[in-house]
């Protein structure tokens, strides 16, 4: 599958500062089954997009804060063009008090705050530190159904074989964890980025504390969590430090939340709300460009090499069956940080492409390797690699990214290599971290399920209950990277391989349960699994 690349236009003459419509309203709903609560560009004096105008629906309230307001860009503003159909526009339309969120200065002096305790919740990945944590992390990471969904009649197979695939990739993952120095950084990172942005909310007048909350490692949400209830939050505003929604990561830790919070009274009590997304933030982006315009620097010739987005992949299934919005975050988010670079006057052409996936499955495409491989036949001979969907070093980026990609480019006649860090504790990022979480309090716990639909912000805003729903609403299962129940020939080779591969290794597992002999007991495999 061919790469596209792209060279970015020149900017447009409208009188208004949105450059595209909003991704929830255009090619991101189009395919998706179910509603997607995705940011949208709103007018704030903290927002990076700031509409000039708008057609504006009155409602037979007379309350000016019910008024709705839709509008799409257009040279000269002329006039207002319909986003959605007049049957959907209820269900799209944006009320006031959703889109005019106050500054940071007015929010840290406002009363919600008070006696309040504040706290944020930062929800990561996780990783392994030592080289002796690999398996029991790979297991954790296999055992989440939302990373490997099984068919309900074998979901008493998720654990056994999170066991198998951990202990089988186990020894390759070890190696490449050795070649990083033993561990993964991930953890240390995360508090760095908690204390500095625990720093910058402090300094804006927000006495917050900032919890760490890791999926498949330690500290587990769970044990943040715990330190939440024990430190008396009133007021939890939930981060996760993934830039674009999707269903692997952030939905993943949204439905472990979900879970904790009902079996918990302090917890279904405690006030708070979820910022599932910010991609589109003015300090995520500026932030990102400046690292980008910082590397270009260091090519003999900056003008002439291909900026290379890379982002984690994830199953085409997501997307297409179960409405995952990753994608179209993605693409939307590549194409604000070349906006922002274009503003600065470099135009470098530029791909995006996916990394990381795993099995013989359909993964979004085109694949990072193959678009290298690609690139090099193409005569492209500086790239720069840049990590899109990561803000901290880990295994992606420190091995796979820095030794692995770089060795292809470089054997595909890529001659100049270079590589965009993750953000870290960037200030101008921390910084915006810090206004998100401040924009996001005024609406802890204020806003009910009958409005969700109506809450489309930069910032978005709703409980964890709420934002599952949005992508969710029947809680449906979400379909399993291989669909080992369909039969038939595909148009896809490796989908018709991953399936038979894993009918095969079902088959196996089930005789093992059942007959309680076979190697993976023999090895005690199994037993351990309980």
């Amino acid at each position: 599958m061919n790469s596209p690349i792209h060279s970015p236009s020149s900017p447009s003459s409208s009188s208004c500062s949105f450059v595209r419509s909003p991704p929830c309203l255009t090619h991101a709903s189009q395919n998706f089954k179910f509603p997607l609560l995705l940011p949208q560009a709103i007018c704030s004096s903290q927002k990076m997009f700031r509409s000039s105008g708008g057609h504006a629906e009155g409602s037979t309230n007379t309350n000016p804060l019910k008024m709705y307001m839709v509008g799409r860009c257009s040279p000269g503003w002329s006039e207002a063009h319909p986003l959605v159909s007049k049957q959907s526009l209820n269900r799209h339309l944006l009320p006031v008090e959703a889109l005019v969120t106050p500054t940071v200065q007015d929010v840290a002096d406002a009363p919600f705050i008070g006696d309040d305790k504040i706290g944020v919740l930062l929800l990561n990945l996780g990783g392994p530190e030592t080289l002796e944590d690999v398996q029991p992390f790979l297991f954790n990471l296999f055992a989440d159904p939302d990373i490997i969904r099984l068919p309900r009649l074998f979901s008493f197979l998720q654990k056994p074989l999170a066991q198998f695939v951990s202990v089988a990739r186990a020894p390759k993952s070890k190696e490449g964890y050795a070649s990083i120095g033993g561990g993964s950084p991930l953890r240390r990172m995360t508090d760095e980025q908690a204390e500095e942005l625990r720093k910058s909310l402090w300094e804006k007048n927000v006495p917050a504390k900032v919890y760490v909350g890791m999926r498949y490692w330690h500290p587990f949400t769970e044990e943040a969590i715990e330190q939440i209830k024990r430190d008396g939050i009133t007021k939890l505003v939930v981060l996760p430090l993934y830039p674009q929604f999707s269903i692997s990561t952030s939905g993943s830790s949204l439905r472990l939340l979900e879970s904790i919070f009902r079996e918990d009274e302090y917890l279904v009590n405690m006030q708070h709300t979820v910022i599932p997304s910010w991609y589109q933030r003015e300090g995520y982006i500026k932030a990102m460009a400046n690292l980008i315009e910082k590397e270009l620097k260091g090519f003999d010739s900056p003008k002439e090499v291909m900026i290379f987005f890379s982002a984690h992949g994830v199953p085409l299934a997501y997307v297409e069956e179960a409405g995952d919005p990753y994608k179209a975050e993605m693409e939307e988010c590549v194409d604000l940080i070349m906006e922002e670079l274009e503003k600065r006057k470099i135009t470098n052409a530029y791909t995006l492409a996916y990394q990381s996936r795993v099995g013989p499955v359909e993964w979004l495409k085109p694949y990072t390797d193959d678009t290298i491989v690609e690139l090099g036949k193409r005569g492209v001979k500086s790239l720069l690699a840049v990590p899109i969907s990561f803000v901290s070093e880990h295994i992606e980026t420190l091995e796979e990214i820095d030794v692995e990609y770089k060795e292809l480019a470089l054997k595909s006649g890529i001659e100049k290599w270079g590589r965009v860090p993750a953000l870290g504790c960037e200030p101008t990022f921390i910084s915006d971290l810090a206004d998100a979480v401040i924009e996001s309090l005024p609406y802890v716990g204020a806003m009910a399920v009958s409005n969700l639909e109506a809450r489309q912000s930069l910032v978005p805003l709703g409980s964890v209950e709420e934002l599952l729903a949005a992508y969710d609403s029947q809680r449906r299962e979400l379909p399993p990277p291989v669909l080992v129940w369909e039969w038939g020939w595909t148009k896809s080779a490796e989908t018709w391989n991953g399936r038979a591969a894993m009918l095969a290794v079902l088959l196996l597992l089930f005789l093992e349960v059942t007959t309680g002999e076979g190697f993976l007991h023999q090895w005690g495999i199994l037993p351990l699994v309980r």
